[in-house]
């Protein structure tokens, strides 16, 4: 044999041994995160009422971080926990309104594990962007399956997803699923895992439930519904069937081995939605709920558990963490390489193997903005161990007044100055780049066809988000979207009322409100161009020539003069003469006689009839 052939197979078979040494000793992390579920809304956290029982022993079995905080809304924190820093500093300080795109610059914890030889895998909600380069397959993620948007059910979302046998992105193709929502995210999230067994994955399984519209499976809603003292029936059982799907997965670690070696964190995104309502539900001990900036708002349960690496089952840490901490404590005790990151959090690895005897005590800011521009000292929070500085004004001492009731801010003169001062440095930091603009790209060759949708129009005011306002007509007014053109190009750019699968005309009202608009106005950069709407057209096709650059793409559909923004636009980069779409982003037509879709989705596997559909629903849901 060649000399030259041995020493290769020799020193092949060394680094396969080396990785696999290295992949036997690096654990998998597997991140478990729901929806709108607040503190108080597990029984190992107090409430008498919900059935979590898996959590619960979830919660004997590893380490509670019981002063844990999060950002008080959901793309906020998402971008927080992606990158372990501030979500103000990488421009998410909104769920909407082109505010809940996380900067292209910013590494991800997926970046992250990626680069360290892990699997990396996203199941349910992204809500950090939809176009690219904000996509999860965009941001470090290797597989991908999950809805568009903040909610299923909102603009940029397949039209007609309610929970049920609905229609998600598998790495950017569309496929029906049969099932519930919250069922699919874990089944999708175990087959990843057991395909990548044999080396370590990281594997993010974010929920959409419970996270409204309040819609489950009868046999979760039927426990609840008669219950007086439950605040909403749905909303409680949903979380047991996020229960039951941990259970799911914590018998798949254990009978394929991998639980031991494998970090799994379960931990929710802000304060309560669903669980407080009329003095019903448990608050946890704390004012707020979700989008407050008091305590209930932000305050969530979390728990880690890693076996082999001897986090002790049943400690708590009282002190004050938070989801910036993770990415930068996962690093450190994964033992993973990373570029050097300007983090705002620290790792808690010293908490989590001791006591914290050496622990620096340190001020954490929170804040709730949800506008296009955010405002200096709008629903704040500094945090110490101890303190609550709420809007700059009122103090807390939480240790005698966990429900924040009594001001004490005149009786400490001396920690109000401080903390003002640790929010001022703070604001001074981030606020340095609230002017930025995160764009959606257009002719990249990594997407050549791009959706937009109002979810994401830089407007003053909140836009049509959701399917139901885009349905009755809502905020129909002149608006823009943020557009980065890739490179110069040929491109045409279609106008709808009804995104693509509903297959319905710009002025048909079979959904909702109808319209009579007559002629469409195409404005992008310096090119102003108008075309009539033939009657039943179901969009509006404009062929434009772009130079590379940032512009604004700001068309309208106008009916004398009234003028509105289209809800959707579809943007085609066109680069060579008799370009067709790329197989697989075909969009499938949704149909409600057939559950979703009518053919041409490749990728559908069942159709439910109508009255089969009917007969589901009225079982399943509330």
């Amino acid at each position: 044999m060649n000399p030259f052939k041995i020493t290769h197979i020799l020193s092949g078979l060394a680094s396969c041994l080396a990785a696999s040494t290295i992949f036997a000793a690096s654990p998998n992390v597997v991140i478990v995160i729901t929806d709108d579920q607040g503190y108080g809304d597990l029984a190992s956290t107090g409430n008498t009422i919900i059935k979590t029982p898996n959590i619960d022993k979830l919660r004997t079995e590893g380490l509670l971080l019981d002063n844990f905080h999060v950002d008080p809304t959901c793309a906020p924190t998402r971008s927080a926990l992606m990158t372990g820093r501030y979500s103000n500093r990488v421009g998410v300080w909104h769920t909407v309104q082109g505010r809940s795109m996380l900067r292209k610059r910013e590494v991800t914890m997926a970046d992250v594990f990626k680069e360290n030889g892990y699997a990396t895998g996203l199941f349910g909600k992204w809500h950090l962007g939809d176009c690219y380069p904000y996509r999860p397959e965009d941001r470090g993620f290797t597989h991908t399956v999950y809805h568009g948007a903040g909610g299923v059910g909102q603009a940029p979302d397949y039209w007609g997803n309610d929970y049920f046998d609905d229609t998600y992105i598998v790495n950017g193709k569309f496929q029906q699923f049969t099932g519930y929502c919250t069922d699919i995210w874990f089944d999708e999230g175990i087959k990843f895992m057991k395909a990548n067994k044999d080396k370590p994955f990281f594997a993010y399984i974010s929920t959409n439930a419970p996270h409204s519209p309040y819609n489950c499976p009868n046999e979760y809603l039927k426990p609840y519904k008669d219950n007086a003292k439950v605040p909403n029936a749905a909303f409680y059982g949903m979380i047991t069937n996020i229960d039951d799907n941990m259970a799911k997965l914590s018998k798949f670690l254990d009978e394929e081995g991998l639980a031991e070696n494998t970090i799994l964190i379960y931990m929710t995104d802000n304060g309560t939605s669903g669980g407080i309502k009329g003095g019903r539900g448990y608050d946890g001990n704390m004012k707020g709920k979700k989008n407050s900036e008091y305590e209930g708002g932000h305050r969530v349960p979390i728990i880690i558990r890693w076996p082999a690496g001897k986090i002790k089952a049943g400690k708590e840490v009282k002190n004050l963490t938070a989801h910036l901490d993770i990415l930068p404590t996962m690093i450190d005790i994964c033992e993973l390489e990373a570029p050097e990151i300007a983090f705002d959090g620290t790792s808690i690895k010293d908490l989590i193997y001791t006591n914290g005897e050496n622990w620096k005590e340190r001020s954490l800011i929170v804040e709730t903005q949800r506008i296009a521009n955010p405002v200096k000292w709008r629903h704040c929070a500094v945090m110490t161990d101890q303190w609550r500085l709420v809007n700059g004004k009122a103090l807390y001492e939480l240790k005698n007044d966990p429900k924040q009731t009594n001001d004490v801010a005149t009786a400490h003169p001396e920690v109000v100055k401080l903390l003002r001062a640790d929010y001022e440095k703070f604001w001074d930091d981030v606020s340095r780049e609230h002017n930025l603009t995160s764009y959606m790209a257009i002719g990249s060759d990594h997407s050549p066809v791009v959706t937009l949708s109002s979810h994401d129009w830089l407007l003053d005011k909140y836009p049509p988000y959701s399917q139901s306002h885009v349905k009755r007509g809502a905020v129909a007014v002149k608006s823009h979207w943020g557009i980065e053109v890739e490179q110069d190009g040929n491109y045409e750019i279609s106008l709808r009322r009804w995104p693509v699968e509903t297959d319905k005309g710009i002025n048909d009202g079979t959904y909702g409100k109808a319209y009579s608009y007559k002629k469409a106005q195409m404005i992008i950069g310096d090119i102003n161009q108008t075309m009539d709407i033939p009657e039943g057209a179901k969009e509006v096709t404009f062929k434009v020539a772009l130079k590379k650059g940032i512009t604004k793409l700001a068309p309208v559909f106008i009916d004398g003069d009234f003028q509105a923004t289209p809800y959707y636009a579809y943007v085609t980069h066109k680069p060579k003469a008799g370009w067709q779409t790329p197989a697989g982003m075909e969009m499938p037509i949704y149909d409600p006689a057939f559950g979703r879709n009518k053919d041409g989705n490749p990728n559908a596997e069942t159709k439910t009839s109508k009255a089969e559909k009917a007969t589901k629903n009225k079982k399943a849901k509330k």
